[in-house]
């Protein structure tokens, strides 16, 4: 499955990012929001993700809802895949960017396939 990773698209001063990864059918967007200030030590205290089709219109989830936050392990396991993402070493190219990219996008799929059912 091809798919596109855009990170960090925020606006200056907010405590809010948002990641989107585009598939072929679908997208997903990802907000992550912080407490702190953002130029030093922010930390990341929620994560929400939605689905999209490519014409930009909401997916439901099996419940109904359009939104799932990320919580306990699942949320402990994001912000480890989310540091690797914004880490030196990422973004100098020190390490392979690929297997990043694959597992943060992997991680991601497999919480589409617990909260959505996707023809």
């Amino acid at each position: 499955m091809n798919y596109t990773l855009d990170l960090n698209t925020e606006k200056s001063g907010s405590n809010l990012i948002f990641n989107t990864i585009t598939f072929d059918s679908f997208k997903v967007n990802i907000i992550e929001r912080y407490t702190g200030k953002m130029n030093f030590n922010p930390k990341l205290c929620e994560v929400i993700f939605k689905v999209r089709t490519l014409d930009n219109e909401l997916i439901q989830r099996r419940d109904g809802n359009l939104r799932v936050k990320i919580k306990d392990e699942k949320f402990e396991t994001y912000q480890e895949l989310s540091k690797v993402l914004s880490s030196y070493n990422y973004k100098n190219k020190l390490l392979n960017r690929k297997e990043a990219d694959q597992n943060y996008v992997h991680f991601m799929l497999s919480m589409l396939i617990q909260h959505y059912e996707l023809n």
